[in-house]
C-alpha cells in the first residue's frame, strides 16, 4: 500500500442499525465501496464518523472493522479527537499500534487558548505518537481559531504534525497565509468538496470530506493532477449542484447517509443522537438533483 497521505481521503460514515447499534456488516461494505469507486485513503471516526457519539470502546471496535477489512490497500487516518487529553492519547497511540497510517486531533473546547498553550498540547501528544498527525481546523467542533502564524510555528516544530485538515473559512485566504509562512504543511480541504477546485490552485495536497460521491472528487483531482484544468473544471461544474445540496448546514450528514444508503452502501441511514432530521421534501430534492446532473443508477460508479 502507498503510505501517501495526499489526494481524496473519504471521512468515512459509521453505519448504525435501526436501534442505534453499529452496523459492522454495512461499514465492511462501505470502505469495500469507498475503495472501488477510487478513494486514495480513508479518515474514519472524524465528525461525519459520529465518533463523539461513540464509546471508546466503541471506536476500537470500528477501527479493528475497518483496517481489517482495508488489509493494507490504502492509507488509513484515524481521529483521535477527545476533550480529555489522557484519552486522546490512548486513542491515538492504539490506533497506531493497530495500524493505522496517521491520526487526526482536533483541540479539545478551550477557554480563550493562546498560541503557546495549543502548540504545547500538539507537543504532548506527539511524545507519544511518532506517526503522522493531522491537525484538524474546523471550529465549529470546538470554538477554537487558530491563526495562520500558530499554525505554522506549530509545523516548525513538531516534525510529525505536517498535516492540516483545514475548514476555518475563507479557506483559500488561509492556505495562502500558511503558504506564505511554511512549506512544511500539506494541507487538506473539506466542507464536502464546495471548494476543491479553488483549494487546489492555492496548493492543497487534496481533501478529506464524506461526500457521497468520491469517484467526482477523484477524477476532479486527477484531471487537474495531469494538468487537464479544463476537465476538472468541467466536472466539477457539472457536479456542483449535488455538491452544493449536500454540504447543507445541519442536515449534511443526514443526506450524506440517505445517499450512501440509495448507493448500497450502507443498510440504514440511521444517525445517533442528537441529529436533525430530513422531510419528504429534502428526499424529493435529492432525487432531483440526482437527475439534474445525470446521476440515474446512484448504486453504480459514475465513468468520466
Amino acid at each position: 500500500m502507498s503510505k501517501a497521505i495526499k489526494g481524496i481521503f473519504n471521512i468515512l460514515a459509521t453505519p448504525f442499525n435501526q436501534d442505534g447499534a453499529i452496523d459492522f456488516d454495512s461499514l465492511r461494505r462501505l470502505v469495500n465501496f469507498q475503495m472501488e469507486i477510487g478513494a486514495y485513503g480513508l479518515t474514519i471516526l472524524g465528525v461525519l464518523g459520529e465518533a463523539a457519539k461513540l464509546h471508546v470502546d466503541e471506536r476500537a471496535e470500528v477501527l479493528e472493522t475497518v483496517l481489517d477489512t482495508v488489509q493494507g490497500r490504502v492509507p488509513v487516518i484515524v481521529g483521535a479527537s477527545h476533550h480529555d487529553l489522557h484519552t486522546c492519547i490512548h486513542i491515538a497511540k492504539s490506533a497506531v499500534h493497530a495500524g493505522a497510517t496517521g491520526v487526526m486531533i482536533a483541540p479539545p473546547r478551550l477557554k480563550d487558548p493562546t498560541d503557546e498553550e495549543i502548540i504545547a498540547l500538539y507537543s504532548q501528544i506527539a511524545e507519544h505518537v511518532t506517526a503522522p498527525i493531522v491537525v484538524q481546523d474546523f471550529p465549529p467542533v470546538n470554538g477554537v481559531i487558530m491563526k495562520p502564524e500558530m499554525l505554522a510555528a506549530l509545523a516548525e516544530c513538531i516534525p510529525n504534525a505536517t498535516y492540516l485538515k483545514l475548514e476555518d473559512p475563507p479557506l483559500m485566504e488561509k492556505i495562502g497565509a500558511i503558504r506564505a509562512l511554511t512549506d512544511r504543511f500539506a494541507i487538506f480541504g473539506g466542507l464536502g468538496g464546495m471548494f476543491l477546485l479553488e483549494e487546489l490552485g492555492r496548493g492543497a495536497a487534496g481533501t478529506m470530506t464524506g461526500f457521497a460521491f468520491t469517484e467526482i472528487l477523484v477524477a476532479i483531482y486527477q484531471a487537474w493532477e495531469r494538468g487537464d484544468r479544463r476537465e476538472a473544471e468541467r466536472i466539477f461544474d457539472l457536479y456542483l449542484p449535488l455538491i452544493r445540496y449536500e454540504n447543507q448546514p445541519i442536515i449534511n450528514l443526514t443526506i450524506r447517509k440517505d445517499l450512501l444508503r440509495r448507493r448500497g452502501a450502507i443498510a440504514h441511514a440511521t444517525l445517533r443522537e442528537p441529529f436533525a432530521p430530513i422531510d419528504s421534501g429534502t428526499h424529493d430534492e435529492i432525487s432531483w438533483i440526482l437527475q439534474r446532473v445525470g446521476i440515474e443508477d446512484p448504486t453504480r460508479k459514475l465513468m468520466f
